[in-house]
């Protein structure tokens, strides 16, 4: 059951989607989290984890075939390598931040004290959730267009030798805002040959360890590090 009121609410989102649901009931279900449900009790609403699983095949599928349009040369393997990157946790949390999904989330009061509007799980998940309402309400070509839009700029970064995103500075810009400090990087370990040396970086915060990274360089290493860090304080901010 939703009132008129949280129809006209999602029509934003609607348009930041670029299409309106013939059925919006399918939409609200989407962004409807399992903590929303246990606390309706006796209003036999369903949650949205059915759609993210629908919404996770469908992204997977459309991505690879706009892969393949655009990497007609490439193999199997570094097109499931692309795939991975793009559909990540990381490039769906990314996707519901330009959606501002987490102002359309149904959460139940545990997950809205505990900031889940802004755990990536949780955003990730709905995404996969929202392009499954999608394609039940379109159709693969209306949902594979969408997706098109919405991983344009993921799509295009594939194939350029620098992927990875600057997460030192986003994890830097989040540390200063709710922590007050700013984390720190030390080299642990370098092993291997001279023109193929492995780094190992330990990043910590106010002296504790949060974080390890890897790569070919310090640089690689710390981008790494600083990943697994940010979506650790995201989850859990009292860590």
């Amino acid at each position: 059951m939703v009132l008129a009121n949280e129809y006209l609410r999602f029509d934003d989102l609607s348009a930041k989607l670029g299409y309106t649901f013939k059925n919006p009931e399918l939409l609200i279900q989407a962004l409807r989290h399992s903590s929303y449900v246990n606390e309706q009790a006796g209003l036999d609403l369903e949650d949205n984890e059915r759609l993210e699983f629908l919404g996770d095949a469908v992204l997977d599928l459309a991505i690879g075939h706009l892969l393949m349009e655009r990497f007609k040369e490439a193999e199997e393997g570094d097109l499931s390598k692309f795939r991975a990157m793009i559909v990540d946790e990381t490039g769906l949390y990314q996707t519901a931040l330009k959606l501002e999904l987490g102002d359309y989330l149904l959460l139940g009061k545990g997950e809205e004290q505990g900031r889940g509007r802004e755990k990536p799980s949780i955003l990730a998940n709905a995404v996969e959730a929202v392009l499954g309402a999608l394609y039940l309400d379109a159709g693969f070509c209306k949902a594979m267009k969408v997706i098109s839009r919405l991983f344009s700029s993921s799509l295009d970064r594939v194939g350029l030798e620098e992927t990875l995103q600057d997460f030192k500075s986003l994890l830097q810009e989040y540390t200063q805002q709710v922590y007050k400090a700013l984390p720190k990087y030390q080299l642990v370990e370098e092993s291997g040959p001279a023109h193929d040396k492995t780094f190992e970086v330990v990043l910590t915060l106010e002296g504790k360890i949060l974080a390890e990274g890897v790569g070919k360089s310090i640089k690689e290493a710390e981008q790494r590090a600083a990943k697994e860090a940010f979506f650790c304080l995201k989850e859990d901010p009292d860590l």
